[in-house]
């Protein structure tokens, strides 16, 4: 093999791909993410796992475990706190032998560590595959992943990993955008598969954190009657379009701001067969524009708003035809159960639950207070 990023099928001639989306928590992670994840890798057993952005939260990496209370200050205390909160998300994967590699998000350059020192860090794990490590004209977190056959002998996926958001710290700005060297290098490595492979294009999945603009083309505006009718912020009521699309929509997808035309840039090169995001927390769907399918697939993390639909997507791609590809998602009542321990470790951790959970908290204060003034009246 020519690329150190390269892997094979399995020796069942299957790859088992785990997306696992919007990790985004910080040194005091919620434990119901990490159970979810630790059954998620042995029910699921994947050949690789590729975390597709906002891997950690990275503007809030030094809050206190409760509240936004800032608990240390300075470089040095980011980065320790950087390399603990990556370490819940690796460690794992190190733990079981499962390699894995990354993109970033919006969120992981939001901070004093760069992202070629955050590279530094999920390198250090011997699982991780090394990313971008020669070009110097585009972001570390952008590269590809060739897959060859069992026996490695031939080329027959390939997988395409695009840095999609970056920070710019004197502009205290979140840029959410494919750069145009980005494509110019898609365009060029595709066409190097390709003569590798004979001539004919590599079949191909993308991963970039936030959706392309495209996707919108699998949306459609509706009445709140509707079946799937969701009440957008911009668009008023929209839904999927039940002819293009499948899965659950809950907000209006949040595209990048510009793709440099890289959708036309697939299209023109053929070997995309989908490209997929996560980025919107609680949208998990599938749909197909174009001959190219656009997958979304909801959070994994509980440091966030998100919902019943946290959890990871699984991709299937048979060494017998690579150019197809089976997708499932599994929640975390798939994954944790359907048990009162299991509830309660969702109702404890999850974020959109903090309300709540400040009633329930305050109200046992309450009945705690009543019962002893009770007990000590008697």
């Amino acid at each position: 093999m020519k690329n150190t990023n390269a892997i094979k099928f399995n020796s069942s001639g299957k790859l088992i791909i785990m997306q696992v989306s919007d990790t985004q928590d910080m040194k005091y992670v919620r434990k119901a993410m990490t159970k979810m994840l630790d059954n998620a890798y042995d029910l699921l057993k994947p050949d690789l796992v590729l975390f597709t952005g906002d891997n950690i939260l990275g503007n809030h990496l030094l809050d206190a475990r409760f509240g936004s209370r800032q608990v240390a200050s300075g470089k040095a205390a980011t980065m320790q706190i950087m390399k603990d909160s990556i370490h819940h998300i690796c460690a794992p994967l190190e733990k079981r032998k499962i390699p894995f590699a990354m993109i970033y998000g919006n969120h992981d350059d939001m901070n004093l560590v760069s992202k070629d020192e955050q590279a530094d860090i999920y390198r250090s794990y011997s699982m991780c595959l090394p990313m971008n490590t020669r070009n110097g004209k585009v972001d570390c977190d952008t590269y590809n992943i060739p897959v060859y056959s069992r026996d490695g002998e031939k080329l027959l996926f390939n997988l395409w990993m695009l840095d999609s958001a970056w920070y710019d710290k004197f502009e205290d700005k979140c840029y959410t955008a494919i750069k145009p060297e980005t494509v110019e290098w898609y365009k060029q490595t595709s066409a190097k598969l390709k003569a590798e492979n004979g001539g004919d294009a590599v079949p191909s999945l993308m991963f970039a954190h936030i959706p392309l603009p495209e996707i919108t083309n699998l949306i459609e505006q509706c009445g709140p009657n509707d079946t799937g009718a969701v009440l957008t912020h911009t668009k008023g009521w929209c839904r999927l379009r039940p002819d293009m699309a499948r899965g659950t929509m809950l907000e209006y997808p949040s595209i990048l701001e510009d793709s440099a035309g890289l959708f036309d840039a697939a299209i023109e090169c053929g070997d995309v067969k989908g490209i997929v995001s996560g980025h919107d927390h609680v949208n998990c769907f599938e749909g197909k524009y174009k001959g190219i399918e656009f997958i979304q697939t909801s959070c994994a993390s509980f440091r966030c708003y998100g919902g019943e639909m946290r959890g990871v997507r699984i991709f299937e791609i048979d060494e017998r035809d690579p150019s197809d590809y089976t997708t499932y998602f599994f929640n975390y009542a798939d994954l944790c159960g359907r048990g009162v321990g299991a509830k309660i470790r969702y109702f404890w951790d999850a974020d959109e639950m903090e309300k709540t959970k400040a009633a329930v908290l305050a109200g046992s204060a309450v009945a705690a207070g009543i019962a002893g003034a009770i007990i000590k009246k008697k």
